[in-house]
């Protein structure tokens, strides 16, 4: 895999946990999450601890709560550190506990909303020592999250993200957006229409 990924993170280390990946911090991790780890996912973070790659959007075929067609994120987890799917104030556990997210596996990816959103591993079918799903969750709804299954396993996932520039909108589609082109997500929609016909 080294030489599929010699280009794969960007330059930022802010997400880099600061430790090398050991087997010993693997076995930890998953003994602390209750799930056996991805090869791939394992392969990656031995290469870097975590950080932003290259390419950080995933094509989808429905609406999310970030784009209409696509999803963004701004980083991958490692192990260890503030960042790690391992810590105690930001890791995968916390944000299950604290942030509402379904405890069917392991939050791997921070998005861009802040905590609102994150990518997930769903073991929920394969079982704690199977090869998990990927899936983008949105925690910021007036329901239950909202899922939306992005690839059948990590890897898939990440050959699958391509660069944010895919997505950039051409000179003549920016001139011609208005406000009323905004993508709304439906709950929240219908839940101020309900908000405003109370008063």
């Amino acid at each position: 895999m080294k030489n599929d990924y010699d280009k794969f993170w960007g330059e930022s280390d802010y997400y880099t946990s600061p430790n090398q990946v050991s087997d010993t911090m693997i076995c930890e991790t998953e003994k602390l999450l209750g799930y056996k780890l991805p090869n791939a996912y394992i392969e990656l973070i031995k290469l870097k601890n975590g950080g932003t790659p290259v390419n950080t959007c995933f094509p989808t075929n429905t609406a999310t709560s970030w784009a209409k067609d696509h999803i963004a994120i701004t980083a991958i987890l490692g192990i260890g550190g503030m960042w790690g799917i391992d810590s105690i104030e930001l890791g995968s556990k916390f944000m299950i506990e604290e942030w509402g997210y379904p405890n069917i596996g392991i939050l791997v990816c921070s998005c861009p909303s802040g905590g609102h959103d994150a990518i997930m591993m769903d073991y929920s079918e394969c079982g704690i020592n199977g090869n998990p799903k990927v899936i983008h969750v949105d925690v910021e709804t007036f329901d239950e999250p909202k899922i939306t299954i992005l690839a059948e396993n990590f890897e898939t996932f990440i050959k699958g993200l391509v660069h944010e520039k895919e997505f950039a909108p051409s000179e003549e589609e920016f001139n011609s957006y208005d406000v009323s082109d905004a993508w709304i997500e439906t709950n929240f929609l219908n839940h101020m229409k309900k908000q405003n016909k109370d008063q």
